[in-house]
């Protein structure tokens, strides 16, 4: 379910000569994942994500989302934005891969066995990516519903979306703007 763009959170000056850094996305997503009005204006589904769009700093694309009881994304990445999330409620998990994919022309990639990586997020915790970052982001609970505020910059062009199997990663769909605003 998704909500309407109701819920605004503070905004960040950033120069309109320069773009949002990973930093300052960083900063923004916890000023607002600390904003305790915000975070309780998000309604919440039991059986599926809210979210709200956000005024996010410099241009950037922004979003609080709400996260039932084992929910989660799959794995995709998002093109060429730099981003940053962090958890305001509940605990999220994030497993992402350390390897730059090819930005196009594939379909299946064989991954190797050292590019696993696997961090809990718990309220007040979060992380800054860059470019091309692959990752899917769980909450694993079974009981709680968890918060999270996520800061893009470009806005997004584009998500692609992933399955995984062992170490074959494969290309599933590519999804524009439209998919999911």
């Amino acid at each position: 379910m998704s909500v309407s763009p109701a819920a605004v959170a503070p905004s960040q000056h950033t120069s309109p000569a320069s773009a949002p850094t990973k930093s300052d996305l960083l900063d923004f997503v916890r000023r607002a994942a600390a904003d305790a009005e915000l975070i309780a204006s998000l309604p919440l589904d039991p059986e599926g994500r809210t979210w709200v769009r956000l005024e996010g700093p410099g241009g950037s694309e922004a979003w609080l989302i709400g996260w039932p009881p084992g929910t989660g994304t799959g794995w995709h990445d998002h093109a060429e934005s730099v981003g940053a999330f962090v958890t305001a409620s509940g605990e999220l998990t994030e497993h992402s891969l350390a390897v730059r994919l090819p930005s196009g022309g594939w379909k299946t990639l064989e991954l190797a066995d050292d590019v696993n990586r696997s961090r809990r997020l718990p309220a007040g915790k979060g992380r800054a990516f860059g470019r091309h970052h692959v990752h899917e982001v769980l909450n694993a609970s079974t009981e709680q519903h968890a918060i999270s505020v996520h800061a893009y910059y470009p806005p997004l062009p584009l998500i692609r979306r992933f399955s995984r199997t062992g170490p074959v990663l494969r290309l599933e769909q590519v999804e524009q703007p439209e998919d999911w605003q």
